[in-house]
Parts: C-alpha cells; structure tokens; sequence
C-alpha cells in the first residue's frame, strides 16, 4: 500500500493506478484530427454534403480538437453509431448506414497506416517511478484493446503496464463495470485504485465504481473536462509516491 500525493490532496493505502491512454499517456491529437478528416471525407465522397456536419459531429473545428468531444473520447463502436446516425438522416436505411460508416472508418484506418502518436512529455518517467514504487499499474482506453497493446509495444511499456485494456464489447466509459473488470484483472479493490485521465466520462467511471480517488489531467488546461476530478493536473509528475 502506498500514499500518493497530488498537489494538496493525499491519497492514503493505494495499491494502483489506471490510466487513460488518448490525451493522458498519449499525445494523440494530431492523428485524431487527421483521422476525423480523412473518414469525413471518405463518407462526403459517398453522400455529399455530409461532410463539414460529421466533422462537427467528431470535434474537428478547422485545425483543432475538441478533448471533450466525439473523436477524443468515444470508442471506436461509439464513433460508428455517431457517424451512422448523420448518414441514415440522409435516407439510408440504418444497416446501410452502419455499414458505410464501419467501411468509411476502416479506410481511414488503412490510409493512415500504423501511425504512433508520441507520449506526453514526462509520461515514460513517470510510469517508470510509479511502478518502482511497487504500484501496480494499468491502461484502459476508450480504444480497442488491440490498439492499447499496439501503443504498450511501440512505447516499450511492457515492463511498467501490468494491464492493456481497451473497450472490445458493449460496456463503454462512463459505465462503472468497465472499471471494476480492470481492477479484477489488475487482482485490486477499486477502493484501493486511482483512475487518471482526461475526460468527465474518466471521472465518472471511477467516482461511479468507488474507486480511491480521481484525478483529472488537462495538459490544455481546461479543467472543465474533468468535471468530477479530486484533484486537476496538468503534467503527469505532479503524482507523487510519499
């Protein structure tokens, strides 16, 4: 068991910490971004004028992200029913519409190829001293948990990470049991385990599941994403092991 201290708050007989891989780990905005263009303009292609709306849709507003919005913290199964929804509103039929969705995201996959977003400044230092420490630590995502295992191998976080977990069936983030299958797979209590991450749905989760505390990181500095945090940081080594 350790303390673990955030700025003013402490954080007393902690066994592990979660983390949230896009914009908490990784600084993946720019392949977001480029993602949500590419499908936008693969789906426009086949119905046009769909484009600029699903754009919005995604929160892509000319160069920028939203961290709050669709692309930054939907999974993958969420993004499909998103843009499924703009595309039956044009008439299709909803299996088409799925259907077109599904292909048009997996062709933006494909022309994107293996493209790694790079970690947040700190972000390896840090997993490396937590674990050290003797905590225990994981990466539940929003992503697929093929894509989490992808960022561990290419970041060499494999003897840090003792959990690569993404969202593969029908239980999405907020949803508490996708934190608690963490911390049962991690052999933890939730009320033993910190969740960081960079969204409320993040925050939610963990609050909802009982977890020992929440802490919202914003490396943007809008603390309004993580609504519901304990404690708010904006780097990574502002987690510290007494």
């Amino acid at each position: 068991m350790k303390t673990i201290k955030c700025k003013n708050r402490t954080f007393s007989n902690i066994q592990a910490i979660i983390f949230d891989k896009n914009g908490t780990l990784e600084n993946s905005e720019v392949y977001l971004r480029n993602f949500a263009q590419k499908a936008a303009r693969i789906i426009d292609a086949q119905i046009p004028g769909i484009g600029e709306p699903l754009l919005m849709a995604f929160g892509v507003n000319a160069d920028t992200l939203d961290a709050a919005g669709l692309m930054a913290v939907a999974s993958r199964r969420e993004t499909e029913i998103a843009a499924a929804a703009y595309i039956a509103e044009t008439g299709r039929s909803w299996i088409e519409s799925l259907e077109i969705a599904r292909k048009s995201l997996d062709e933006a996959d494909k022309y994107l190829g293996d493209c790694a977003s790079p970690l947040f400044a700190g972000s390896l230092e840090v997993l490396q001293k937590l674990s050290q420490a003797g905590l225990k630590l994981g990466i539940l995502s929003a992503a697929t948990t093929e894509e989490v295992n992808q960022f561990v191998a290419i970041h060499k976080l494999s003897d840090y990470i003792n959990l690569e977990m993404g969202v593969d069936g029908n239980i999405f983030k907020p949803q508490p049991a996708l934190f608690l299958q963490a911390c049962e797979k991690l052999a933890v209590e939730a009320s033993a385990t910190l969740m960081v991450g960079d969204s409320v749905g993040d925050m939610q989760m963990a609050r909802n599941a009982k977890a020992a505390g929440c802490i919202g990181i914003t490396w943007i500095g809008k603390s309004d994403n993580v609504r519901g945090a304990d404690v708010v940081i904006n780097k990574l080594d502002q987690i510290q092991v007494c």
